[in-house]
């Protein structure tokens, strides 16, 4: 089921685009297909970081909760299910959003780690034909084939201005909370994580990682913007 619905659908796409829409470069194929699943899904991402966003403004209350029953779990639960329901906000979006993310990520894999120099004609839809050779030279500078320090540091870089814009604002001499100091400390986890991921891969996943960071940072943009004039 995962190779039929999830991977040959996206290898498709790819050689589709290749072939009709990027004048057979595979850098822009690949550029053109991440826009097409982050558009697919920004649903999810909007709904995801409009939760985040919420929880973020709702941490003084929740913090109030949790001190006044400290000693009553199962009150404290019932008094912050009622506070998330007065807001209308899923404290398990994220996690939602992490496991719906599992399976493309996957997929992503194991299509940009394809040997495109033999494309596996028996995964190719009928109305695709193969083509017959692919170009993974993107910008005359970096074979997708390979690997790339360069691509690897501009994917590093790309998803730290992007973990930094889901930083909460903090006032000067406020005490920062657990969770607030965890949020910090991903916004540098996360670049050293992609370093140490991408480094030793083909190039072409690096290409995707920096651009879903790219087109994560726009929406975030546009989320922070959007969702604080609703709950402010």
């Amino acid at each position: 089921m995962f190779h039929t619905y999830i991977f040959l659908p996206l290898f498709n796409a790819l050689i589709f685009l290749y072939q009709n829409a990027t004048q057979e470069s595979l850098g822009v194929a690949i550029i053109l297909l991440t826009i097409i699943i982050r558009f697919i899904l920004f649903p999810l991402f909007y709904k995801s970081a409009k939760s985040q966003l919420i929880m973020q403004k709702l941490q003084p209350e929740i913090q109030k909760i949790q001190h006044n029953h400290k000693n009553d779990k199962e009150k404290q639960a019932q008094a912050l299910m009622d506070l998330y329901r007065k807001n209308e906000v899923n404290p398990f979006m994220s996690i939602l959003m992490v496991f719906v993310q599992i399976p493309v990520l996957i997929a992503l894999y194991r299509l940009f780690a394809v040997d495109f120099s033999s494309i596996q004609v028996a995964d190719l839809y009928s109305f695709i034909s193969a083509p017959a050779h692919i170009n993974t030279v993107f910008l005359s500078l970096i074979d997708l084939k390979n690997r790339s320090m360069l691509m690897v540091g501009l994917a590093a870089i790309a998803q730290y201005f992007q973990g930094a814009l889901t930083l909460p604002k903090t006032e000067k001499g406020k005490e920062v909370s657990p969770a607030e100091k965890m949020t910090k400390q991903m916004v540098f986890m996360g670049p050293a994580f992609t370093l140490l991921i991408l480094w030793q891969l083909p190039s072409a996943l690096g290409l995707y990682w920096l651009v879903t960071s790219l087109f994560s940072i726009v929406q975030q943009i546009y989320i922070n913007k959007k969702v604080k004039v609703k709950i402010d």
